[in-house]
């Protein structure tokens, strides 16, 4: 009666651990709505020191197409001529005072290649604080998506540490009815404390991860994430990827823009080897016969020393840079949209392998191994090496998982395009 009683319990007691292997453990009931990956990287782009310092740019950029624009000032000029002399010049009575202005004449369309540079760098600072945006998304989606891995991980460990329990109580049923050694209890003892000591590990990982993203979003994480976010897999294609198109992404348009700033700098060392002119509008008085007279003066530079070309050739090979970095870039963006594309695939792949089949089949393996170390038909090393797989297999679907949401975020920021729709 006895050993009938004891294994009742033990069969009880197993017969909860099946109950509770039906996959990846079930996202803990949210009590209000979720804090979303987009309300995160909404706050991220308000506190993150990356964008303000591109705001900041382009503000400066602002500021310098202004400052192009504006043209040279005038320059007050005074002079005294014939005083301090001898004879007839001897003291002020012979002086001669001029009162005028020098005013420089800007030729050769200076300053009108001052404003298109000024220009142009002003669209490249817009481009890039749309880069450091879809940077600071990134950087926000992949903490997050390690937040929400962290937290199924930690039910997952407080899963297997519920069974390893259940597990110890069983085996300890066994021993005490004499139907096991005592070290079956002992070895379930241990598996008991390494589950449980997975679970500390676990909490300080999950605390480490939302402390992390609660950084890079300037504020304290108070609500729930968004735990299904990992869940999410593109319906399977066949055969590989279409191209994406990088015409109009944010890095070739980069590119792009550093090859208009050098093109209008090249506009520009070509207009500064035009001499400008000075005219200097004055009036003269002549202390000796108390009259006054105009006085017009023009100077012009004379380019013997330096003449600009070396300028031009200095700006020009810039421009020849900037347009082969510009080629070497598109090649660079379509190698790693590809690798990027293969990437995602492969993980949305092993995503779907390891949280479908080989989590089915880990769980079956599981489940026949309770039925087998019930009936004493498995020993206690066939249960816990089934249930050993079981929890890797389950830790293992959401790393897969965990990594499709990144590689779909990485491949996204190399495909964003420019906002507005095209080249700014």
């Amino acid at each position: 009666m006895r050993n009938l009683f004891a294994a009742m319990l033990a069969a009880a007691s197993c017969a909860s651990m099946a109950q509770a292997q039906t996959g990846l453990p079930a996202p803990i009931a949210q009590a209000g709505p979720a804090f979303t990956l987009d309300q995160a990287v909404a706050a991220a782009g308000g506190s993150a020191p990356a964008v303000e310092a591109a705001n900041a740019g382009v503000k400066a950029a602002l500021a310098g197409r202004t400052v192009a624009g504006l043209r040279p000032n005038p320059v007050a000029q005074g002079q005294i001529e014939n005083i301090a002399g001898s004879g007839v010049y001897r003291g002020l009575r012979s002086a001669e005072s001029t009162a005028g202005l020098a005013i420089p004449v800007e030729l050769g369309g200076k300053r009108s290649a001052r404003v298109a540079v000024a220009t142009a760098q002003l669209s490249r600072a817009e481009l890039q604080a749309a880069i450091v945006a879809a940077d600071v998304r990134l950087q926000v989606t992949q903490l997050y998506v390690e937040a929400v891995a962290a937290e199924r991980r930690l039910a997952t460990a407080r899963d297997q540490a519920r069974i390893a329990g259940d597990a110890l109580r069983a085996a300890t049923v066994r021993v005490q009815a004499g139907r096991a050694s005592p070290l079956e209890q002992q070895r379930a003892d241990v598996a008991r404390i390494n589950a449980d000591a997975n679970v500390e590990r676990q909490i300080r990982l999950t605390e480490a991860a939302r402390a992390n993203l609660a950084r890079r979003i300037g504020q304290p994480m108070v609500g729930d994430l968004e735990i299904t976010l990992l869940d999410r897999l593109p319906t399977p294609v066949m055969g590989p990827p279409a191209p994406l198109p990088i015409v109009g992404t944010l890095a070739l348009a980069a590119a792009d823009s550093d090859l208009a700033v050098a093109d209008a700098g090249v506009r520009l060392a070509r207009a500064n080897r035009v001499p400008d002119i000075n005219v200097g509008p004055a009036v003269r008085r002549l202390s000796a016969t108390n009259d006054t007279v105009a006085v017009f003066s023009v100077s012009i530079p004379i380019p013997v020393f330096n003449n600009g070309r070396a300028a031009v050739a200095q700006a020009q090979a810039e421009r020849n840079r900037a347009e082969a970095q510009r080629r070497v870039t598109g090649l660079d963006i379509e190698q790693a949209v590809t690798e990027a594309q293969a990437e995602a695939a492969n993980a949305a792949t092993s995503a779907r392998a390891a949280s479908g089949p080989a989590l089915a089949a880990a769980q079956e393996a599981a489940r026949i191994a309770r039925i087998g170390y019930r009936e004493g038909k498995f020993g206690q090393l066939e249960l816990l090496d089934a249930e050993r797989t079981l929890a890797d297999t389950r830790v293992a679907a959401i790393d897969a998982l965990a990594n499709y949401q990144n590689a779909r975020a990485r491949l996204e920021r190399l495909t964003a395009p420019v906002p507005n729709g095209g080249q700014q």
